[in-house]
């Protein structure tokens, strides 16, 4: 799977920290700040798509993304120095200030400021909020696949760090388990939990498919709260297909018809084998086909249904 970020993509002129615009180039932290700034901070992916006619910019579910990411900065302990419709404005802004005519991937994030010298980031500390973003290439409506493995890294748990939180610490135990599964031939793993039961990939949420029903594992199996998941579920549901959230085990990956993954990043992104074993035909499956369609007709505004998940960029 291509990355997110490619090479050949232009950088946007502005982002926005901590309530101005500032350009992109001049947005610096000195090095000493690194460290303990990305061990504490949180963030958020938002995509916004061209519309199907090619006029606007849509958003989609932009205000439950910024609702997430201040339900992470809670769990994390971090006080965020801007609220929820500040945030919001914000997002719009680098849109427009950044004049963009295409799909559009955005990261807000809040990190603790300055240079902390105490061992670990204290709770409550001072925190600077930023917004960047890029230009992406959706993957809705083509054809691909990915190859998966099961991870003997296990996912990390409630025991441990929460793993509902999307903050950037939580990602190095899903880039260990694809750097194993890459040097193993495949392209993304699956991670199991702490009871050995399926949880997540490294980076967006799964589910399978057997005799036309769908079950992915629950908010309980150490996943993101995802809201690609939530969108998919709704709309699995609403084209007919019973939608199961549960524990799932490990041996039902290899008699799955059909496995795929979901996330902002990723979109609904197939799995074609898993652990050397071909699911399905090896190809996406039908139900994928379908809610991948479905899904680009939501962000896309081609259909009628969800317009509460789309914020159009006007002005």
């Amino acid at each position: 799977m291509d990355s997110l970020v490619r090479s050949d993509v232009r950088r946007p002129e502005w982002l926005w920290r901590s309530g101005k615009l500032v350009p992109w180039q001049d947005a610096l932290v000195h090095v000493n700040a690194v460290g303990h700034a990305s061990v504490a901070a949180v963030f958020e992916g938002i995509k916004a798509y061209l519309s199907h006619d090619g006029e606007t910019l849509l958003l989609f579910r932009l205000d439950e993304h910024l609702k997430r990411l201040y339900d992470s900065a809670r769990i994390a302990r971090l006080t965020l120095p801007h609220d929820q419709g500040e945030l919001r404005e914000a997002v719009l802004e680098v849109l427009r200030v950044n004049n963009y005519r295409q799909d559009v991937y955005l990261r807000p994030w809040a990190f603790p400021a300055g240079i902390i010298q105490e061992q670990m980031v204290p709770a409550g500390v001072e925190c600077e909020v930023v917004v960047d973003s890029w230009q992406f290439t959706s993957g809705l409506g083509t054809e691909r696949g990915c190859r998966a493995a099961v991870s003997s890294w296990a996912r990390i748990s409630e025991a441990a760090m929460p793993p509902r939180v999307k903050a950037f610490s939580n990602y190095h135990n899903g880039r260990l388990a694809m750097i194993e599964a890459r040097e193993n031939g495949h392209d993304w793993p699956i991670l199991l939990n702490d009871r050995g039961k399926v949880s997540e990939g490294p980076g967006a949420c799964l589910a399978l498919v057997r005799d036309g029903v769908v079950a992915t594992p629950s908010l309980t199996s150490g996943i993101l709260d995802s809201l690609t998941r939530d969108t998919s579920i709704r709309l699995l549901t609403e084209l007919g297909y019973p939608v199961q959230e549960r524990e799932v085990d490990r041996s039902e990956l290899y008699l799955a018809d059909e496995i795929f993954f979901m996330g902002t990043g990723w979109e609904i992104l197939p799995v074609t084998t898993v652990d050397g074993l071909r699911v399905g035909d090896g190809t996406a499956g039908p139900i994928t086909r379908q809610l991948d369609a479905a899904y680009e007709s939501v962000v896309r505004g081609r259909s009628s249904e969800h317009p509460e998940w789309l914020t159009p960029v006007t002005g």
